[in-house]
């Protein structure tokens, strides 16, 4: 729980002179041959294992691989919760081995964990939206204008006077998401944040982070093993034994089933189902939803 609460604890622009152009925008993330070791001083091997990846402002990436693929501590660096051992991770420029940067990086980069009850600090909703805004000593005004802010972005408004531990996971979820939109980050890492929650759970988290993406334009850093989850970024990035080893659309990366095998990765249903019905001889482009199958499906009949 202490790490869940440090990661959310409470850009600049360069004077132009009308004569040059813009300076192009800083990534939001960018990761310079990055490596982590838990065990440094034993040698241990790298959790992280010369990572080099930049994402976008405003960009929605998933971050898949199975467990002790990397994932969690890419995205531990990534809010400075933990340091390279080489390399270099910077947000928005800023570097994230200067620990004078952490306070400003962790406003930049707002974190939801896997389990909604260990970041939850009060009894009431609206308090424990406030905590981070109180932590960073806003105004009571302005605090008050951000819970109505963030509560009302995740739904979850006629839920204020409410007490968190009666809420169901995929709300507590939400609650969750609320107390980091709070403090009002121009990135949302999600590290898990649904592998609790039932399939009702990751909808409604999931339909609010698609919203602030669209929305908002709000950077979004999904790590996650629900192979379904990817489809609704617009990156995939694939984690293995510490290393990068695939990167593209969803769709890019599920069309190539056999290299993510290697990976003890599955496809998501629907596109589990696509591949088989192509292997046993249907005339199918590849679908990764289960609207498209169907789709495909008729079409194929119709064709007949």
């Amino acid at each position: 729980m202490e790490t869940e609460q440090l990661a959310n604890a409470p850009a600049e622009t360069l004077p132009q002179d009308g004569t040059e152009a813009p300076a192009a925008p800083l990534p939001a993330v960018c990761f310079e041959n990055v490596k982590y070791s838990y065990d440094e001083e034993e040698g241990g091997e790298f959790a992280v294992n010369g990572v080099s990846l930049t994402i976008a402002e405003g960009e929605f990436v998933a971050v898949l691989g199975r467990n002790g693929s990397g994932k969690s501590t890419l995205a531990k660096l990534i809010n400075a919760l933990l340091r390279p051992t080489e390399g270099k991770v910077t947000v928005f420029g800023l570097d994230t081995a200067d620990t004078k940067k952490a306070f400003d990086i962790r406003k930049s980069a707002g974190m939801v964990f896997q389990n909604p009850d260990n970041q939850t600090v009060a009894s009431v909703v609206e308090d424990d939206v406030a905590f981070g805004p109180e932590n960073i000593g806003l105004p009571r005004e302005e605090i008050g204008r951000r819970i109505e802010y963030a509560l009302d972005a995740v739904g979850m408004t006629q839920f204020r006077s409410a007490t968190p531990s009666r809420l169901s996971g995929g709300q507590k979820q939400r609650i969750a998401i609320a107390g980091v939109l709070a403090i009002q980050p121009k990135i949302m890492i999600l590290d898990e944040s649904t592998a609790m929650l039932d399939p009702k759970g990751r909808r409604e988290v999931m339909d609010v982070v698609k919203k602030l993406n669209r929305e908002q334009g709000m950077t979004v850093i999904l790590i996650t093993h629900f192979m379904e989850e990817a489809l609704e970024a617009g990156r995939a990035v694939v984690m293995h034994r510490g290393e990068i080893v695939m990167d593209g659309t969803p769709e890019e990366i599920f069309a190539r089933a056999d290299e993510l095998e290697t990976y003890n990765l599955t496809l998501p249903r629907a596109a589990y189902i696509c591949k088989r019905l192509q292997q046993a001889g249907m005339p199918l482009k590849n679908a990764f939803d289960a609207e498209e199958l169907a789709e495909g499906i008729c079409a194929s009949l119709q064709r007949g």
